[in-house]
């Protein structure tokens, strides 16, 4: 399993989850999946839902979240593929918790945000039996020639 992304949309992702350091943040990543090669396109940048105290080390997606995250994608022809959000300070490895409330047709990319800047990213993808992850390759490629809106949230 390959997780692709060029360096300008994997910036625009940091952005989001240094902005919110100390706590946790998420969003979707919006692209295309053939086979073992995932590649995202885009991002849509979500607010953190679970509960304000609990926020330097959870995040919370909604049902609503998701369906935004589907309509917004499919009007540039692309799915939802995947899940990024932060661990502040710590390992980019899944949690108990990211186990327990992971879904295994996504990948979900973590970064470690240390002293509020992007410290290590890694992508993974939840076993079908729900026990645990298993690491996918996560390829971050320089920028693409410009396109018009290639990977910004409208």
């Amino acid at each position: 399993m390959n997780l692709k992304l060029e360096a300008a949309l994997y910036r625009q992702i940091t952005a989001h989850l240094c902005a919110a350091y100390p706590k946790e943040a998420a969003g979707l990543l919006l692209g295309t999946a053939a086979g073992a090669s995932w590649d995202a396109s885009r991002m849509l940048p979500l607010t953190n839902k679970f509960a304000h105290a609990e926020q330097y080390h959870r995040y919370l997606i909604t049902a609503e979240d998701m369906l935004e995250g589907e309509d917004h994608a499919a009007t540039f022809g692309l799915d939802v593929v995947g899940v990024f959000h932060s661990h502040p300070d710590s390992a980019p490895q899944p949690s108990d918790y990211d186990c327990q409330h992971a879904l295994p047709w996504y990948l979900y990319l973590i970064v470690s945000i240390t002293a509020g800047e992007p410290a290590s990213a890694r992508a993974w993808q939840l076993r079908e039996d729900r026990s645990d992850f298993n690491e996918a390759v996560l390829e971050i490629g320089p920028a693409a020639p410009a396109r018009p809106n290639s990977s910004t949230f409208e």
